[in-house]
């Protein structure tokens, strides 16, 4: 964070921030979203939450000043982890009429709401999307993310603990941790090799846990 503080950052088309649990993600994405004037606790400028959201809000958050290009959109949308079953729940009672959306899976309406209220143009903020998507569920993330960057209007800022989110074509990879913010390529990330080397070989990590 003082890096931060200190140097700023350039947040270009796609930015992916990735680290370990309070690494410092997380306090970043909500920081960014209450300097663009999105509610803490996820959503729109104008999303209702509980109060408590506020008041946990990281000391971060009114630290953070965002200069915005000629022209750019005002629109903006914050997905918070911790809220964001409230969040869709809310915007799917908003359509519950719909046959085809209450078909849905939980995984498949969070898409669905995702592909409605996510624009062309206009700043997206994802803290840790992946929490309720299969694997095709964040290729399909994924692909509405490159989506909106494609069309040349949207920025989207993602914190997360997956490999495929990571790999948003065109994003930015900042890697959290001791030494700071640091951009690295994909594969060179902590997070892929971890998981390339469970998945080579399970036994290795599993053989070392102890019931409980």
């Amino acid at each position: 964070m003082r890096q931060l503080l200190d140097e700023g950052l350039d947040l270009g088309p796609a930015t992916v921030l990735v680290g370990e649990n309070g690494s410092g993600k997380s306090t970043l994405v909500e920081a960014l979203a209450a300097a663009f004037g999105l509610s803490v606790g996820g959503g729109t400028a104008h999303t209702a939450h509980w109060e408590e959201d506020a008041r946990d809000a990281s000391p971060l958050v009114g630290s953070l000043q965002l200069v915005r290009g000629a022209g750019a959109s005002r629109w903006g949308y914050f997905l918070r982890a911790e809220t964001m079953h409230a969040t869709f729940g809310a915007l799917l009672e908003q359509v519950q009429g719909s046959p085809d959306r209450l078909a849905m899976s939980h995984g498949e309406s969070y898409l669905s709401v995702l592909e409605d209220h996510f624009d062309d143009s206009g700043l997206f903020l994802l803290d840790e999307p992946e929490s309720a998507l299969s694997f095709s569920g964040q290729l399909a993330l994924v692909g509405v993310l490159a989506a909106q960057v494609a069309g040349g209007r949207a920025q989207v800022v993602v914190a997360t603990h997956s490999p495929l989110v990571a790999a948003l074509p065109g994003a930015r990879l900042l890697e959290l941790s001791e030494d700071g913010l640091v951009e690295r390529a994909w594969e060179d990330l902590d997070v892929v090799a971890h998981w390339r080397s469970f998945l080579d070989a399970p036994e290795r990590y599993l053989r070392h846990l102890r019931p409980t």
